[in-house]
């Protein structure tokens, strides 16, 4: 080993707070790296590796040399896959050809939105156009569904095929119907001219509905303006503003920003007439039936029967929980005492605040980002035997210095796959938690070798300072155990095919991992485990940690009524169409659903951005909480930390990703199959209070 790496590891580490180091607070190493504060590399002597360790792309040009190799293995792939003898080589043969060009275009989808450099941000979006368009004209190659349709016909073949190579072959059918591959000339081609004006659409609207509005200065209090962003004589509201505790600042930004936009309006009512016609095109009796197969709820009226029964179940608390909000708007303002829409954010805090002591500044010093990753990697330790490394990164192989790489690394299986965490605010970044699969996990015949998974974590946390390192709200630190949700799903998945591996699932299913976490991330077994103060070392006090549990229920009931109205609305949409304008639409969902009135002259529709991604299935959230909730309260609820259990759900739901129904996962997870009353069911419990929680504040 050459001297100068270890010269690097040393420095790595040599900045650990000094608060840390004199007091008795020590962390593992992935809790040192995290806690200590990113170093300048220098990286004179260093060859670069490339983005990702992808040696093409030490350069913005490079992605145009990584898409060129990649459709040229395209060429060579479309032609084995058109050739060959129906039966398992078919799909090897899709799967690679899917894997080459997913490998190119999701890492370019991740660069296009996190590269502080905008030369690679242009060229990455470059390639996500190219590689999308030939996508689509393999949707449409009536060869290539030939070959996979003489597999799928014939009896005898199919009978040979594996389960997980079986699907995988029809959910490539599926792609190529909803694109329109049965169809005559002329109706495909109205199916590829549909495809081709809703990504347009699509694109429009999740500019357009991050916009913000207008209005001139006059036209407000002065007193106000100094809270919006100021445009010579007008100011720009870009938000709700849901959390001043003045009502007044409230209610101007909620009619402004959601002020009805013509075009915008137009540019939605158009989006969902074409997402109808295409469904219609392909053979499905809506769009909301084509999103939903091979979901867990399968069906439109399957979610529409949840989210009513849910609603009925839910009813008598969220009246309670309005009533309440009243009161307390009637207590900080008895002249204006009506409960409006935009009161319920701000006062459900409210009443959390007042009921339990849950200010986030006296969590966040036991939270520190340190303390979280080393509580992160206890649990995969003790729950599934996979620890998380930090590993040196290659010269260029980061797109900024304080991204941290982890590999995770089982204790008798082996390296598992990398996690990039960009975890620190940075301007120009998306300010949105989420994760990105950058290569997904496959069996490779051509080296007889297991393709690693490599993912990157996004989130937008404050940088350490001088004194101190980042510490996190618990809101923050449940937010990192959600999406560490998402990566270990992909890393624990031992998929055969890349194109049902991780978190390449149904919506309604995928979910699920990520909210269970939250469940870890709130339990004092687990916390207890990592959660001490940055510069004492004292543990973080129970009762602290069941006070914010029980915070969380207060209003419970009408914060879940709201997004029960959110995903009506959205089946609705995406239902047959009705003759009457989307506003109008909103306006009775809106009576039906939540309770609270609706604002004259407003949209609330045109700043729904989840209808892009998620359109039809918005649902998911719910639907993925009570299922989480479940596997919670029988498989987890009494040992946290059970290394039986943690396998048993490794093996019965994350080994799959996509490659298995998912109601067969979760029933073999839960031993039962689950209805729709059991869901509900599962969301109405989690209101219930714990009476021990009292019992505690009672003592203290």
């Amino acid at each position: 080993m050459s001297a100068s790496p270890r010269l690097f590891h040393l420095v790595k580490y040599r900045s650990l707070w000094t608060h840390v180091r004199r007091k008795v607070t020590t962390w593992s190493p992935v809790g040192a790296a995290f806690n200590a504060k990113p170093l300048r590399r220098l990286d004179l002597f260093e060859k670069n590796v490339g983005l990702f360790g992808v040696p093409e792309l030490s350069c913005p040009e490079g992605f145009q040399a990584a898409t060129q190799t990649a459709l040229k293995n395209t060429e060579l792939l479309l032609h084995r896959a058109c050739s060959c003898s129906p039966g398992a080589e078919t799909v090897e043969c899709f799967d690679q050809l899917s894997d080459g060009l997913c490998k190119v275009a999701d890492l370019a989808d991740f660069i296009k939105v996190a590269h502080p450099d905008p030369a690679y941000r242009d060229a990455a979006e470059k390639t996500c156009i190219e590689i999308g368009t030939v996508v689509e004209k393999l949707n449409t190659n009536v060869e290539l569904c030939k070959s996979l349709k003489n597999l799928l016909v014939n009896p005898n073949v199919a009978a040979e095929l594996d389960p997980d190579t079986k699907r995988v072959a029809e959910l490539f059918m599926f792609d190529f119907e909803i694109s329109g591959i049965h169809l005559d000339d002329k109706l495909r081609k109205q199916a590829v001219a549909l495809h081709v004006k809703l990504l347009d659409l699509n694109n429009e609207f999740l500019i357009s509905s991050h916009v913000p509005n207008r209005i001139a200065k006059s036209a407000i209090p002065e007193h106000l303006q100094v809270h919006f962003a100021s445009e010579g004589s007008f100011i720009q509201i870009g938000g709700l503003h849901a959390d001043s505790p003045d009502d007044l600042l409230r209610e101007v930004a909620y009619r402004i920003y959601l002020y009805p936009n013509a075009d915008l309006m137009e540019c939605l009512e158009e989006l969902l007439k074409c997402r109808y016609k295409l469904a219609k095109l392909v053979g499905y009796d809506s769009y909301g039936h084509r999103a939903l197969k091979g979901t867990m709820a399968k069906n439109p009226e399957t979610v529409m029967s949840f989210l009513q029964l849910l609603t009925e179940k839910l009813s008598q608390r969220t009246a309670k929980d309005f009533q309440m909000m009243r009161e307390m708007k009637k207590k900080l303002n008895p002249r204006n005492a009506e409960l409006m829409p935009w009161d319920h954010p701000f006062l459900s805090g409210v009443l959390r605040a007042e009921r339990y002591n849950i200010e986030p500044s006296l969590y966040s010093p036991y939270l520190s980002l340190g303390a979280c990753m080393e509580g992160l990697n206890n649990l995969f330790s003790q729950l599934y035997g996979v620890s998380l490394m930090s590993e040196h990164p290659g010269a260029g192989e980061m797109w900024s210095d304080d991204v941290r790489k982890l590999a995770v690394v089982h204790e008798t299986e082996g390296l598992l796959g990398y996690i990039y965490c960009d975890f620190f605010h940075r301007r120009d970044k998306p300010h949105q938690d989420c994760h990105f699969t950058i290569r997904g996990g496959r069996w490779c015949q051509e080296t007889d070798q297991y393709q690693l998974p490599v993912v990157v974590l996004m989130l937008s946390l404050p940088h350490p300072t001088k004194s101190a390192p980042t510490l996190l709200t618990p809101g923050m630190m449940e937010n990192l155990f959600h999406e560490m949700g998402h990566a270990m799903h992909s890393m624990l998945g031992r998929t055969r095919y890349q194109h049902v591996t991780g978190t390449r699932c149904a919506t309604d299913f995928a979910e699920v991992p990520s909210i269970l976490m939250e469940y870890f991330a709130t339990d004092y077994r687990v916390i207890s485990q990592f959660a001490r103060h940055y510069e004492t070392g004292q543990p973080l006090p129970e009762s602290m940690v069941a006070r914010l549990c029980e915070s969380k229920k207060v209003c419970g009931a009408a914060d879940t009524q709201l997004q029960i109205f959110y995903a009506v609305l959205d089946q609705i949409y995406h239902g047959k169409p009705q003759d009457r304008s989307t506003t109008e639409i909103l306006k009775e969902m809106q009576e039906k659903f939540y309770g609270l009135p609706y604002i004259p002259n407003t949209a609330w529709q045109l700043r729904f951005s989840h209808l892009i991604g998620y359109g039809a299935k918005y649902y998911s959230y719910l639907m993925s909480r009570a299922v989480a909730s479940m596997v919670w309260n029988q498989c987890f609820v009494q040992d946290p930390l059970n290394r039986d259990m943690g396998e048993r759900y490794r093996r019965e739901m994350l080994a799959h990703g996509g490659a298995k129904e998912p109601m067969l996962m979760v029933e073999g997870m839960l031993q039962r199959r689950p209805g729709i009353e059991d869901f509900v069911d599962a969301l109405v419990s989690e209101l219930n209070p714990n009476f021990e929680t009292f019992l505690m504040d009672s003592e203290s």
